[in-house]
């Protein structure tokens, strides 16, 4: 049997100019993942990044002696945060007056120490709307085209020879559609699960012999109350 571990990056720059960066606390958050493989025994016969920097750049951080070189598989990227930002959500609050309010009361607290309670009750919403394909963009990847995208790259990496331990750093959206898939449920848990993925934490599965089951989920002891965080 293998064993895959789902990570999510450490903790980006949501709300920040660029979005795609860690944070300090994401760059420690990293480190801890790799320390407490190592001090576990845990090798990895195979590393997987998604292609954006958060991504990328928790994995390099997290690279302990003896870890084979990351991959990127484009398939692991995020769903597109910021486009539904930038185009679904204009489209949303000029039909729906609710949202319009939750909008504004994000943009408003954008500043403010409790913005993500906000940002969250809005945000939520938005992808609600994303997931029923009610509302979309050309220039936003669908949510069909997202599952069907990820629902690739697990495929791809249960591909792998038997006996293998799997890395893979990715993002909170995709391990949530993952573990749905493994569950069988429905794709509104794979936003339920999403919303509950801390930064840094480990999701472990074990696979083989066209067989998948899911063993952890959002295990963050690694990490201790100093290092969590959810955005």
């Amino acid at each position: 049997m293998s064993t895959l571990l789902l990570i999510r990056h450490g903790q980006a720059t949501p709300f920040e100019a660029d979005t795609d960066q860690l944070s300090e606390l994401g760059e420690r958050q990293a480190r801890a993942v790799g320390a407490s493989l190592a001090r576990a025994g845990v090798v990895p016969t195979r590393v997987l990044h998604g292609p954006l920097v958060r991504q990328r750049r928790s994995a390099e951080l997290a690279a302990q002696p003896g870890w084979p070189t990351a991959e990127r598989l484009p398939g692991l990227a995020e769903y597109d945060g910021d486009g539904q930002m930038r185009y679904l959500a204009p489209l949303l609050a000029q039909r729906d007056p609710a949202f319009a309010t939750l909008l504004r009361e994000a943009e408003e607290r954008r500043e403010l120490p409790d913005r993500n309670r906000s940002f969250q009750k809005m945000l939520e919403r938005l992808l609600d709307v994303y997931l029923s394909g009610e509302l979309e963009h050309p220039q936003l990847e669908s949510w069909a085209a997202f599952r069907e995208r990820v629902r690739s790259a697990l495929k791809d990496i249960l591909s792998s020879p038997g006996g293998s331990t799997v890395a893979v750093f990715t993002s909170g959206g995709v391990i949530g559609l993952m573990v749905a898939s493994v569950l069988d449920a429905p794709d509104a848990s794979a936003l339920k699960l999403n919303w509950r993925v801390k930064n840094a934490s480990i999701t472990q599965l074990t696979f083989g012999s066209g067989r998948v089951s899911l063993d952890t989920f959002n295990e963050t002891a690694h990490l201790g109350e100093a290092l969590l965080s959810w955005r």
